[in-house]
């Protein structure tokens, strides 16, 4: 009988095309690359591979639920889930231009910079808002802001506004207006901001980031208050230094890992709630629901520092 092993022993197991279909898919896919050298079969297999075990695995669930004490005597649910990884990298070679190789991405790159003169403001709000990358934030600038930007020349240059009026000034970095339908690469993302600020006017500083890495070298910079929202990734903020006032700085977000370095001559309160991980406190002790240094409350000017959001694990250090 058909769909049965002779002797009506039970059915045949189904037999799966999984495995000669992701042959024909890389095959495919390196036969593409050689009609377009600039695209980079590696480079999308080490990056949508989690695709193919997602389709998989809702195939997988297709055929369970549907086979029950049918015959069937192939794996349609896991063919299916294969063929919906092609379609979807179709669309995206369709689509997208990131999967170009190394040599292709570095050429496509773009360096811009800019300089902002605080214009006789005595404090300025500043707002930077990074979709994803590399951030790095300094001291040392003789002007207000020197900022140099290296991301895809399809991003475009990024924007830097600065409006005062009277004794105020406000900043604001963001993302330019280019081509943002490209397909980006989580975690891999092209973009490389460097910002430095002088120590003429206070600051207050707002960052809001995407994702990625920020390197918040603080230390000499005149801050009044610090507030970062970050999506996901690693920051490492330095807080050190003399402060001749108080700051007052939020950290927030689903960061992966958050570096803190703190003063030991200035006093420093924190406060960490949410889904924190976990916790390393050097040289701060523990009072009521916060964690100070020697310092609080002796020194002229105190850090107020909360930490909160989903943040794996946090390390404060003093220095």
């Amino acid at each position: 009988m058909s769909g049965y092993d002779e002797g009506n022993r039970g059915p045949r197991p189904a037999r799966s095309l999984v495995f000669p279909l992701v042959l024909i898919i890389v095959g495919g896919l390196f036969l593409y690359a050689n009609w377009r050298p600039e695209i980079d079969p590696w480079r999308i297999l080490a990056t949508y591979w989690p695709l193919i075990l997602i389709f998989l695995g809702l195939g997988r669930i297709w055929d369970n639920t549907r086979r029950g004490g049918s015959t069937q005597t192939y794996s349609s649910g896991l063919t299916i889930g294969v063929l919906a990884f092609v379609v979807v990298i179709g669309v995206l070679l369709w689509h997208g231009r990131s999967f170009s190789r190394g040599l292709e991405a570095s050429s496509s790159m773009e360096h811009t910079t800019r300089t902002v003169e605080a214009g006789g403001v005595k404090d300025v709000r500043a707002t930077v808002e990074m979709p994803a990358g590399e951030l790095t934030v300094s001291g040392g600038s003789a002007k207000l802001l020197d900022a140099s930007f290296d991301q895809r020349k399809s991003s475009g240059a990024p924007e830097v506004d600065y409006e005062h009026s009277g004794a105020s000034g406000l900043l604001k970095i963001s993302e330019g207006g280019g081509d943002h339908t490209n397909i980006v690469f989580p975690g891999r993302e092209e973009r490389n901001w460097n910002l430095r600020f002088g120590d003429g006017v206070p600051l207050d500083l707002k960052i809001d980031m995407g994702a990625g890495q920020g390197n918040l070298r603080l230390r000499g910079v005149p801050l009044t208050k610090l507030e970062l929202n970050i999506g996901a990734g690693r920051v490492e903020v330095d807080l050190t230094g003399d402060r001749k006032e108080d700051l007052t700085a939020n950290i927030e977000g689903g960061v992966g890992e958050a570096d803190i370095r703190l003063p030991k001559d200035v006093g420093v309160i924190v406060q960490a709630s949410g889904g924190i991980g976990s916790l390393d406190t050097d040289g701060l002790q523990k009072e009521g629901g916060s964690y100070v240094n020697a310092a609080y409350g002796k020194s002229p000017a105190t850090i107020h520092l909360k930490v909160e959001g989903g943040i794996g694990h946090i390390i404060l250090r003093l220095e």
